[in-house]
């Protein structure tokens, strides 16, 4: 792996495990293996290996939600898909946990990639249930924009709950229930 790809990587990791404040060049370098003269010969300082580190995690979230989404089956077998994949429950959403970070909120640069993969995943999960509404496979009623923004919702509360209580119970709980919404006609 090349120096910039071990860099990204390791901020991915620290931003995950500490947010933004905790993550210091210092320890990006130590984690990467790499030098300070490595880390600003590639990045111009901590905001610039911060929105790749970002960017890169909105990317993957993107193509794995796609590859699910996308694939065969019903609307509800598609959304039920992504929903029960598998998570690191208790570490929370490497992207929703990112809304809490003051620092990362108040930079409208390290902000974007975060409000457009929420934006673009709301989207494409309300373009699926519209797929499923057209087809009679759920109410005629539906909105799918609502709905989409219901399971978002949904998603990162669960986690939060998750993480209150120490355990992915309510997490899978909050899954079952809106899955159990989308199930009835």
């Amino acid at each position: 792996m090349s120096t910039p790809d071990r860099l990204i990587e390791s901020t991915r990791e620290l931003l995950w495990e500490r947010g933004y404040v905790g993550t210091s060049p210092r320890a990006i370098q130590q984690r990467a293996g790499a030098g300070q003269g490595s880390m600003y010969h590639h990045f111009s300082g901590k905001p610039d290996l911060a929105l790749a580190a970002i960017a890169r995690t909105a990317e993957e979230m993107r193509a794995g939600v796609e590859e699910i989404l996308g694939g065969p089956g019903t609307a509800v077998e598609r959304v039920s898909a992504y929903l029960r994949r598998e998570r690191e429950v208790l570490r929370g959403c490497p992207i929703g946990r990112l809304t809490q970070d003051p620092d990362v909120m108040a930079d409208p640069a390290l902000r974007r990639p975060v409000e457009e993969t929420f934006a673009w995943l709301r989207d494409r999960l309300a373009e699926v249930l519209a797929e499923g509404r057209d087809r009679g496979e759920l109410h005629a009623g539906l909105d799918p924009g609502a709905t989409a923004a219901t399971i978002v919702a949904v998603l990162q509360g669960g986690y939060v709950l998750a993480r209150a209580a120490g355990t992915p119970e309510p997490f899978h709980q909050a899954i079952e229930g809106v899955l159990a919404l989308l199930s009835h006609p």
